[in-house]
């Protein structure tokens, strides 16, 4: 017996991580009560689907990594299993120098592995082509610390390499710069070999032969898309779940928590034994300013990037060659305000077989200080997407549907140092017991990732509530045995099986 029944968690952000964290507290200890508090009128964060031409589609993350299972777990704990879809086709390009090019299957993240097939997908121009295999003759580039995605690569093989292939895959991930990107936590496998390998291509060789033959895709998503997940974790989680629920503050008492809810005048006071922040950076750092303030601080210090996704709805015969990939990505330097394309009917069979009439695309645009673009009215977005559409493939007439996805604030930034930031925040939260932190702001933005810090986060709390009730129960007893020895009470009474 755990001895934590009816013990109050409160869970502030209902996003997929505060839901996952909530299941697994239910998991580990029925008897927890459980509150999930989110100040938005749904729960979910960035996983939302609506319909588009009577389809249903994901308006933000459309996918997760198979090969991580943290999400695929999720999906099946939360009874959603047999939805779990793989990906038609996982064949992309990359629009570079005017045309689409195919992006070379060997490659980590962007950096090449394989020379020859470098060259027969055209991306980079002769001179970059050129320079990439002097990677293998250059002297050491010593990395002893983080550094920048693009400090290090460039300085192996080449701007091109970072310009037209490193940019546009960290760009679909985060939005990012790699200029701007930490080296250690959005390329850690890279980071590994920088600090021991002379060759990055040699390197990069060594990391694409790892992947057995029989991993399976890389990329799995469910059937009425991932914005049925965050209902049907919710509803296993067992937690009662408040919308539209704002905390404004976090005190600390000498039973546990105190969270302070709603508008001044009207505010309401909850109390828990525990909580779990699973809520973006700068929240956090709003709701840990009073009792950890040094955590707050370097929260305070993590930058976002926004976006948004339009997806274009339209007839199959307006293409006048059915697109063959799943999409493809765009560099910065291209200097178009489309980043990429998601030939989502094409990537995803299920939407093929809604309607084979339709073909959906999802188009994202905006990348970090890309913010004038996103300020453009919904039709002036929608009016780019098509242009590109137009331009790029060939497109013809009207979509039959369109819908506009905002995405402020979505994706956090790991600049330059961000590991030894979350590891510094993770040091001063763990001087507040019975609090944890978690969500995409932490060790990866993706839901396997996020999942795992709700797991961690829901196993420190566990802990925290295990070993006070253990210390109260130890304290219990000492008091019961004192009571015995001073008023000589029977062995039957005021013992701690008899009071629980």
């Amino acid at each position: 017996m755990d001895g934590i029944a009816g013990r109050h968690v409160v869970v502030v952000g209902g996003g997929i991580a505060g839901l996952a964290a909530a299941l697994h507290l239910n998991r580990a200890d029925a008897g927890l009560r459980v509150t999930v508090l989110e100040a938005a009128p749904r729960v979910g964060g960035k996983l939302y689907a609506s319909q588009v031409a009577g389809i249903e589609v994901d308006a933000g993350a459309e996918s997760m990594l198979a090969r991580r299972p943290e999400g695929k777990e999720l999906a099946r704990l939360a009874g959603l299993g047999d939805d779990l879809v793989d990906p038609g086709t996982t064949r992309a390009a990359v629009l570079s120098r005017g045309a689409l090019r195919p992006l070379p299957r060997q490659q980590v993240m962007g950096v090449p592995s394989d020379v020859v097939a470098l060259a027969r997908s055209g991306v980079l121009s002769p001179a970059g082509l050129a320079r990439v295999p002097l990677d293998q003759f250059l002297p050491p580039t010593l990395v002893t610390g983080d550094v920048s995605v693009a400090a290090y690569i460039r300085a192996r093989m080449g701007s091109e390499v970072v310009d037209r292939l490193v940019e546009p895959l960290l760009g679909g991930v985060y939005a990012g710069r790699a200029d701007m990107l930490s080296l250690d936590a959005t390329m850690p496998r890279i980071a590994a070999v920088a600090r021991t390998d002379r060759s990055l291509l040699q390197a990069a060789r060594s990391i694409t032969a790892e992947a057995p033959a029989d991993a399976g895709p890389v990329f799995t998503t469910l059937r009425n898309g991932l914005g049925a997940l965050p209902a049907a974790v919710a509803k296993e989680s067992g937690a009662q779940i408040r919308t539209g629920v704002t905390v404004r503050d976090l005190i600390r008492t000498p039973d546990g928590w105190r969270l302070v809810t709603g508008p001044t005048r009207d505010e309401e006071t909850i109390d828990a034994d525990a909580v779990v922040l699973a809520v973006p950076a700068r929240p956090a750092s709003r709701l840990l300013r009073r009792e950890a303030p040094k955590a707050a601080a370097e929260l305070a210090a993590i930058e976002y990037a926004s976006m948004g996704i339009v997806t274009l709805a339209y007839p199959r015969a307006a293409f006048p060659e059915p697109p063959e990939g799943s999409g493809y990505l765009v560099p910065p330097v291209e200097g178009r305000p489309v980043k990429a394309a998601t030939f989502s009917s094409v990537k995803w069979p299920h939407l093929a077989e809604a309607d084979r009439n339709v073909l959906i695309v999802r188009c994202s645009l905006g990348r970090l200080g890309e913010e004038l673009v996103l300020q453009r009215d919904d039709a002036e977005l929608t009016a780019l997407a098509m242009n590109e559409m137009a331009e790029i493939m060939g497109v013809r007439g009207l979509p039959l549907d369109t819908r506009v996805t905002r995405w402020g604030g979505a994706l956090p930034q790991y600049d330059v140092g961000h590991l030894d930031r979350v590891a510094r925040v993770r040091a001063a939260i763990a001087g507040q017991p019975g609090l944890a932190v978690c969500g995409a702001a932490y060790e990866g933005v993706g839901i396997p990732a996020c999942v795992a810090t709700a797991r961690t986060a829901a196993k420190l709390v566990l802990e925290h509530l295990r070993e006070t009730q253990h210390l109260r129960e130890t304290q219990h007893l000492r008091e019961t045995q004192h009571l015995r020895e001073t008023q000589h009470l029977p062995e039957t009474q005021g013992t701690p099986a008899a009071d629980a």
